[in-house]
């Protein structure tokens, strides 16, 4: 099947980034506040949020667990000597070198990709409370990321620049920076815009921007800081690890619940309707939360009827102005042929989270889900919806 005669457009590719990715492009009045790696006694690497230790990742900045081998994995770590090296490897000059990582997507099929950071969509989280500091690093890192993989190198590599609403006039001069640069694509964390909605008018002049130059926001699986600001309240831990968060943390305040909550607040909160041209893609949020969302959504947009809009009244069913507006990268174990019936063959995008533990270590091979489809509808998925989205359809 993931044969198809034609490349593809991957919506859900990774790099590693190196150990100076913030550090390096720093402004150095805030060198004290980088985020940046020391090598601990033990040998192994442990990042810093300026004076604050990282817990979400325990990154490995020379190797990394295999693409596809995440099950492996997790059933290893239950196992009695169990050893990483099972299932970990070097890093590949792909995961690192742009041009290296160019000649892989050609024997892989693959004409674009959107390439995302493995540790960069972690970490703002861990700066909330310093306006200075988040934006000292994005921008650091934004220029690092540009000069080493491109916002948008030859069509083909589109990686989205970091962005963040901690603050609003700071956030539409690094948007204004990235835009003069050729960014395609931006990144934003899904969850709340520190006390706010991110779809309150209060930010209308970041979306402005991107409305106007018909730029999409991608809003990629994150820390969004929901086991903090909310599952404490349950007895849970407030910053584990990733892979230490407990089933009761997966399952309600990591991946659906901040993408949920997201794309119900630009719905109700009337991103769209002020801003029509805008889009949003969820990446690597799965996609068993749509169909649930889209019908609490249409039912509790009756019950509150009433109450307050805070983007002004919406005029048509939020499942309807999400249909238009949202393109969802799923899971490829998931149901994707269901998720066509729902959102339509023209919003949904293959993404492989290549190079992951938890993605396909065959990037092509998601075409296999959607088998059962008319071909142009596979076309859709497999390359058109992404390329509109960066203006090439």
């Amino acid at each position: 099947m993931h044969e198809l005669g034609y490349r593809f457009f991957d919506s859900d590719n990774h790099y590693y980034e190196p150990r100076d990715c913030f550090s390096r492009y720093i402004d150095p009045k805030h060198r004290d506040a980088a985020i940046h790696v020391t090598r601990e006694a033990d040998q192994r690497d442990r990042v810093w949020i300026g004076e604050k230790p990282f817990t979400f990742l325990n990154q490995d900045f020379d190797r990394a667990v295999r693409p596809g081998a995440l099950r492996e994995m997790l059933r290893g770590m239950g196992r009695p000597g169990f050893s990483e090296s099972e299932v970990v490897e070097s890093l590949r000059p792909e995961y690192v070198n742009r041009e290296a990582r160019l000649e892989l997507m050609d024997r892989q099929g693959i004409e674009s990709a959107f390439l995302f950071p493995t540790l960069g969509v972690c970490v703002e989280h861990f700066m909330k409370d310093d306006v200075e500091q988040m934006y000292a690093n994005l921008h650091a890192f934004n220029l690092w990321l540009d000069e080493t993989w491109g916002f948008d190198y030859q069509d083909r590599i589109y990686a989205p620049p970091l962005l963040s609403l901690l603050d609003c006039e700071r956030a539409v001069l690094e948007l204004d920076f990235v835009l003069a640069r050729g960014a395609r694509i931006v990144s934003l964390r899904p969850g709340p815009a520190f006390g706010r909605s991110p779809a309150d008018p209060h930010f209308d002049p970041f979306w402005a921007r991107l409305d106007e130059a018909s730029v999409p926001v991608a809003f990629h699986i994150a820390e969004s800081g929901y086991n903090e600001m909310m599952s404490v309240h349950f007895g849970e831990e407030s910053n584990p690890p990733s892979h230490r968060q407990s089933a009761f943390q997966w399952s309600c305040f990591y991946g659906d619940r901040p993408i949920m909550d997201t794309l119900a607040a630009l719905a109700f909160h009337n991103l769209f309707g002020r801003f029509e041209r805008l889009n949003v893609v969820s990446v690597e949020n799965g996609s068993l939360f749509v169909p649930y969302l889209m019908r609490v959504m249409d039912k509790m947009g009756g019950m509150g009827r009433n109450g307050p809009w805070i983007g002004g009244r919406i005029r048509e069913k939020p499942s309807a102005i999400l249909r238009r507006h949202l393109f969802v990268s799923p899971y490829h174990e998931e149901d994707i042929v269901a998720l066509v019936g729902e959102m339509g063959a023209s919003q949904v995008v293959f993404g492989s989270d290549f190079p992951h533990a938890e993605g396909l270590a065959e990037p092509g091979e998601f075409a296999d889900a959607l088998e059962g489809l008319p071909a142009d509808q596979i076309r859709k998925v497999m390359r058109e919806n992404a390329l509109g989205l960066v203006g090439r359809a």
